[in-house]
């Protein structure tokens, strides 16, 4: 490993930077979720981006704007750089003459973006010598989780929502977690996590509430604008629940420019949610600077029914500051935008993914996106683990092929 360039934690509500690196911690004095801090004048010294991006696949590469700082601790399971997809046919079918662009998070480990928030945060559990992680689930984290803890050698304990998709809690199971399912949501399993702190002895590893999850995920907007020529798109679609990869690629396009690796230009952040979950969508229409629980929440998406973030505030900061926007769409709306992205484009993405394009198409229709905009949709996760529509059409080989009838199914 590389020389560790990290100089101090600080809270991302007030600001006060008296926290230190290489301790463990949890949420700031404030309650809110603390950021880590970079000597970037040491790291422009060590190394150029050129010299980053020439390095091996996977998001480890960027070594200098991680906080690990022993190569021992790096825990992978061999993560790559995710594509870009370009949906040229999505375009010409709607007379688009911008880019749409899928970053297909699914093809990492475990099949999803959570991996690259976990295993920072695994990592850097494994070198503060912490030996028991918990979380609550929609279902994706824990699978991250269990799979990264288990490669080391630490336990985890996992808690989902009783509905969460059945493909990620066998996952769980499969790659050594405990896991356990909860007639609530995911915020009342947090609560379960939060409570057992003490009796349990294990280490709250849920969104936000330590600092190495957005580290991780901030290496999504490192790739994405070395990907584009050390570029940004125009409009970034993010699906958020939690938030955390919205934050931390906010993030990495400050500590970017810093750098001189791109320029002052930013995406416009949007904020994706469902109807029957939107609290960051409510908050950004009032002009609040924090999220109220959402009540009843239910969506199909099961990634972005989270009816209260820790870190809402940073959401919304980042989306406003970026003079993008928060948006919700119905579970119709998904269906329909995940069966469209399939059958044009070949590519599956999960429900949590086609929400960013039913939310780029609503936006369009009312004007908030351009249609010769390049706009980028974050796939999270690797659609077949999800239901997907049956195939139901059969042959009986007793009787005549009817091939006039397949002709025009």
């Amino acid at each position: 490993m590389s020389e560790n360039f990290v100089t101090h934690l600080e809270c991302g509500l007030t600001g006060e930077a008296d926290y230190e690196a290489g301790v463990v911690h949890g949420l700031s004095r404030a309650g809110r979720p603390l950021l880590v801090r970079y000597n970037l004048d040491g790291v422009k010294a060590a190394t150029s981006r050129d010299e980053v991006w020439a390095r091996p696949g996977g998001f480890w590469k960027w070594r200098e704007l991680l906080p690990v700082k022993r190569g021992e601790n790096i825990v992978s399971l061999g993560e790559d750089d995710t594509p870009l997809l370009t949906c040229s046919k999505l375009a010409a079918n709607r007379q688009i003459t911008g880019e749409i662009i899928i970053k297909d998070e699914g093809r990492l480990p475990t099949g999803s973006f959570k991996a690259r928030g976990l295993a920072l945060a695994v990592a850097m559990a494994k070198e503060l010598g912490l030996t028991k992680l918990a979380m609550p689930t929609n279902g994706n984290a824990g699978a991250a989780m269990s799979a990264y803890a288990t490669s080391c050698g630490i336990e985890s304990y996992i808690f989902a929502p009783d509905d969460t998709p059945e493909a990620n809690l066998s996952e769980i199971q499969l790659m050594g977690g405990k896991i356990w399912r909860v007639n609530g949501l995911i915020n009342d399993c947090g609560k379960i996590v939060g409570d057992g702190k003490e009796k349990m002895g294990w280490f709250d590893l849920s969104t936000l509430k330590e600092p190495y999850r957005i580290e991780g995920k901030k290496t999504m907007g490192l790739e994405l604008a070395a990907q584009l020529g050390w570029q940004v798109p125009d409009v970034i679609f993010y699906p958020t629940g939690g938030g955390t990869g919205l934050i931390g690629m906010w993030k990495a396009f400050d500590e970017m420019e810093q750098l001189g690796w791109i320029g002052s230009k930013r995406p416009r952040m949007v904020a994706v949610q469902a109807t029957g979950c939107a609290p960051i969508v409510k908050a950004y229409e009032e002009g609040a600077k924090h999220a109220e629980l959402w009540q009843n929440a239910h969506t199909y998406a099961a990634g972005i029914r989270v009816p209260v973030a820790v870190g809402d505030f940073l959401i919304l900061n980042a989306v406003r500051d970026s003079g993008g926007f928060a948006i919700a769409v119905d579970d119709d709306a998904i269906e329909d935008a995940r069966q469209e992205i399939g059958t044009v484009e070949g590519i599956m993405v999960c429900p949590e993914g086609a929400a960013t394009y039913a939310a780029y198409l609503a936006a369009l229709d009312d004007g908030r996106v351009k249609k010769d905009e390049q706009v980028m949709l974050f796939n999270c996760g690797n659609g077949i683990k999800y239901e997907m529509p049956l195939a139901t059409a059969s042959l009986d080989i007793t009787n005549p092929v009817d091939y006039s009838a397949i002709a025009n199914a």
